[in-house]
């Protein structure tokens, strides 16, 4: 049983450094205001200007553009076009700094949306970042804390723990005694940022239809995506925020197999944040954590399952999930970081993914029509019959392993090319949403690699139906009494298996993907040859 004085407030480690009290959280007051103010901003950087700024303009151009050119003229007939064109593009987003490198990071997230070559180049974008020197660190630090370093800590480490695009961490311990993490902002960063939204907005246009890597999220709606989500990034008093919120949502459905660091009660600041020091097993730790006596079985499934409440009840969820984000406590326990990036539901979008959801599971296909258009994934005036039959989707649907390479190439131009004349797109809150469920599904790889899919599916749905039907049933404006239901018929339809299939584990789902991918490999060879 946990003894902290704020266990009430949020999910947070058993003994802390501090308790958190939100009203002796100077910062804390001015949340309401930033939030509003990154909001008015949004629109206003996205606003495409008559003259870019011309020097980041020419360096952008040329270094994407030598890409491009080089693409063309050598390797777009190659059998290796797009991963050639995908490194490329990596390799320029690094020369471009900051901002760039977090662009390609959201990239990295959109598997499903982009390529696979250029979701995992982009990957590589995570752990790539030079640090800054430790006299621009102390400098932002002193000036944003308004006090000399050594008055603040008795013990500040020069090394980071960790560097990565918009900021970087040390280890520090307090003259109080407390072992701490501090986050720094990089000095330029934030400058750099809003110069390169309205260098990429003036630019994004004419980009449309000629990457032939920018799948659904097209240029200019992936800048979109790109400026709502790095606004907020620059205020270490919005993630500081987002951290009490998360936790207090992790509290309130008792997910106490997830836990939030605490941050400072007064050293948080925009460009600096103190937060408690935790440390346990890597997430990749698989071996490590199995020696410990810990269910890694266990573990994804409280991951998943506080996601999905996060999401679903209360419109609030970590929207950056990956294996440098969280790490295993020795009592078993998930340890969430980095809550720059923070998905924030209003109660339509909520009830939206909730109906989305439920519409998969009960295979209502007008249903998750209606609720992705509710979402912004599709214009607010789309014909959802016209849809449904142009993408003939009533239909069987087709298995990727019972078709040729051509016809699966085909198929998905065919799709891709009608979604985009309804104007399909990505919007922030789905992609971050798709994005955490497709970290939660590559983790079933290392930590519960032999999980029945299908059967976990049942018990998740089963979960919600048994602690949250009742609300989730008024909410929806249904009987309180409503039993929902699962057609795994349906289910199986989604993944592409057939009806007979009753068991299916990562292994089964790695060879489906393994064999899609030597058919399409052996078609790009036929091309080339």
């Amino acid at each position: 049983m946990t003894t902290a004085p704020d266990f009430e407030l949020g999910a947070f480690s058993d003994v802390g450094p501090w308790s958190v009290d939100p009203g002796a959280m100077p910062w804390l007051e001015q949340v309401g205001h930033l939030r509003a103010e990154v909001r008015r901003e949004i629109p206003r950087a996205l606003a495409r200007p008559r003259v870019p700024p011309v020097g980041r303009l020419l360096r952008i151009v040329g270094s994407i553009g030598a890409v491009l050119l080089r693409w063309y003229l050598r390797d777009r007939r190659s059998a290796r076009s797009r991963a050639a064109l995908s490194e490329g593009l990596r390799r320029a987003f690094e020369r471009l700094g900051s901002t760039f490198i977090k662009l390609g990071q959201i990239i990295s997230g959109g598997e499903g949306l982009f390529p696979e070559e250029l979701v995992a180049q982009f990957r590589l974008l995570r752990d790539r970042v030079a640090p800054e020197t430790f006299d621009d660190v102390r400098a932002v630090i002193e000036a944003d804390l308004g006090r000399p370093l050594s008055a603040v800590f008795a013990h500040f480490e020069e090394t980071p723990l960790a560097a990565a695009s918009i900021a970087q961490v040390h280890a520090a311990r307090l003259h109080s005694g407390e072992e701490v993490v501090v986050k720094v902002q990089r000095p330029r960063v934030a400058a750099l940022v809003r110069e390169d939204i309205t260098t990429l907005s003036w630019l994004a246009p004419f980009f449309v239809g000629r990457i032939p890597v920018a799948a659904l999220a097209n240029p200019p709606a992936l800048v979109e995506l790109f400026a709502e989500t790095i606004l907020e990034e620059l205020d270490f008093r919005l993630e500081a925020s987002n951290m009490l919120d998360i936790a207090a949502v992790l509290a309130r459905t008792d997910q106490r197999a997830i836990i939030v660091p605490r941050p400072h009660p007064t050293l948080v600041t925009r460009r600096v944040m103190v937060m408690e020091r935790l440390s346990g097993f890597s997430f990749d730790d698989v071996e490590g954590m199995r020696a410990a006596g810990i269910d890694t079985a266990a573990l994804l499934r409280a991951g998943l399952i506080s996601f999905l409440e996060g999401a679903l009840l209360y419109g609030v969820f970590h929207g950056d999930l990956h294996g440098g984000n969280l790490f295993v406590l020795p009592d078993g326990r998930t340890a969430l970081l980095d809550f720059g990036i923070t998905g924030r539901l209003d109660d339509s979008q909520r009830l939206a993914f909730l109906r989305l959801l439920l519409g998969g599971a009960g295979g209502d296909v007008r249903s998750q029509l209606e609720a992705l258009r509710d979402l912004g994934a599709f214009p607010p005036d789309t014909d959802i019959d016209a849809v449904i039959e142009d993408l003939e989707l009533e239909g069987p649907v087709k298995d990727p392993t019972k078709m040729s390479a051509d016809e699966l190439t085909s198929e998905l131009r065919d799709l891709t090319k009608k979604l985009l004349g309804y104007g399909a797109r990505a919007p922030k809150q789905l992609m971050l949403f798709v994005k955490n469920m497709v970290f939660l599904d590559g983790a079933t790889v290392t930590l519960a690699p032999d999980l029945d899919i299908l059967a976990e599916i049942m018990h998740v749905f089963m979960y919600f139906q048994e602690h949250h039907g009742a609300r989730l049933a008024a909410e929806l404006g249904l009987d309180p009494e409503h039993r929902f239901e699962i057609d795994m018929g349906s289910v199986r339809g989604a993944m592409g298996i057939a009806d007979e299939i009753d068991t299916l584990t990562y292994a089964d789902v790695k060879a489906r993907r393994d064999l899609i991918a030597q058919r399409m490999q052996g078609r790009k060879r036929r091309q080339s040859a």
